[in-house]
């Protein structure tokens, strides 16, 4: 850690990480598997119901951004997004209809999806040289992704306090309460912006006008919209090739391993002399590979392995892409940057990607069953292209 990065500030910003991404890591690995196996729904219903986190990572980042830029500080916004989003979780917990389960995760997205770029945008306004000091405060959002999976599988294990499956989503919403409570403690972080000229989110979009930007946010578009074939597709696959339905969130974590080793080992030597172009091609390759190995289907254990492809390339892409994106967006509105990215690429490109994947996956259903081959190796085509226009078009 740098020396000008005080130890109360590390672990503050740690802390948040850490906590934010137990709400997302608490049910977006597993909840598959409840939403096709006792819910008994369709791919496409378990698209939708995937696609609330997208839908509101394009319609709330931006405006949320809009309000912390100018009018309200970060923290306060933050807690009060956390403390909602968990009422929606719990209930969300008890619905076992499509259209009550998908208005219910919409809510608690619309909430939770801001926050993904505030966490960011207040970490880049109080940390000094975030080239160096932040992938060792985001490595604790990995790390609190690892923990919350063994959590869950420690507790399904144990066959205590069982709520019908909902666990995930019950153990998500405790989660999102204690975010809320602690963001109240972070560093104050009033709105940057002036109020004099265009909105943020404006002068966000004009952003688009420089050409690397736009060929960056273009390969990162098309870059997420695949990525649906790991959130939606794994814990099922998992399960059909063999492992225990208790022992899949503790498998998964295996990716979040590898992100923590990427993140405090392997990114900060690497980093600068790679630059944005190697990393982030690097992290699409990543992600290349993997999906090659789930279409072999076996051994198991080597596709099981693979999943650390997928934490190094998260690691790789978007945490870089992050630094990039306060590198260059003005600090006026880096929080409206912020924003930015999420809603084109967590909103627009996973949106669609819920859409894309579950089509796919219907497709390659007969019986109940689903042929994994033809359905991984779909992505592999798109991300091999993904690769080489990174390293060959992208100047970062």
């Amino acid at each position: 850690m740098n020396d000008e990065m005080t130890w109360d500030l590390y672990l503050s910003l740690s802390g948040m990480k850490f906590l934010e991404f137990t709400v997302w890591g608490a049910w977006a690995p597993v909840l598959a598997s409840r939403i096709l196996g006792p819910l008994k729904m369709t791919g496409k219903q378990l698209g939708w119901i995937y696609a609330t986190l997208p839908l509101a990572c394009f319609l709330a980042p931006m405006a949320a951004g809009q309000i912390v830029d100018r009018w309200c500080p970060t923290e306060q916004y933050m807690a009060g997004a956390h403390l909602l989003g968990g009422v929606f979780l719990l209930a969300a917990a008890r619905a076992t209809r499509f259209t009550p389960l998908f208005l219910l995760m919409l809510g608690h997205c619309l909430c939770f999806a801001p926050t993904l770029a505030m966490v960011n945008s207040l970490t880049f306004a109080h940390m000094p040289n975030p080239e160096v000091n932040y992938f060792r405060v985001r490595m604790w959002g990995a790390v609190s992704w690892v923990l919350i999976g063994w959590l869950l599988s420690l507790w399904r294990r144990s066959g205590k306090l069982q709520v019908k499956g909902a666990d995930s989503l019950v153990l998500a919403a405790v989660c999102s309460f204690v975010m809320g409570l602690y963001c109240f403690t972070l560093p104050h972080t009033p709105p940057a912006h002036t109020g004099a000229g265009a909105l943020p989110f404006i002068k966000a979009l004009s952003l688009f006008n420089e050409p690397t930007f736009l060929i960056f946010m273009v390969i990162s578009f098309v870059v997420t919209t695949q990525l649906q074939f790991y959130y939606l597709g794994t814990a099922r696959f998992l399960e059909d090739i063999g492992t225990s339905h208790a022992a899949i969130p503790a498998a998964m974590s295996i990716a979040q391993v590898a992100q923590v080793v990427a993140m405090a080992v392997i990114l900060p030597p690497i980093f600068a002399p790679l630059g944005y172009r190697w990393i982030m091609a690097l992290g699409t390759g990543f992600w290349l590979v993997m999906f090659l190995l789930y279409a072999c289907m076996k051994p198991r254990g080597l596709v099981i392995g693979s999943m650390m492809l997928h934490g190094l390339a998260y690691a790789f892409f978007f945490d870089a892409a992050f630094i990039y994106i306060n590198g260059a967006a003005p600090t006026d509105i880096r929080a409206s940057a912020q924003g930015l990215y999420v809603a084109v690429t967590s909103g627009l490109g996973l949106f669609a990607g819920t859409q894309f994947t579950g089509f796919v996956m219907d497709y390659f259903r007969s019986d109940g069953k689903f042929r994994w081959r033809p359905i991984f190796l779909v992505p592999c085509v798109l991300l091999s292209l993904c690769t080489l226009a990174f390293a060959v078009l992208f100047k970062g």
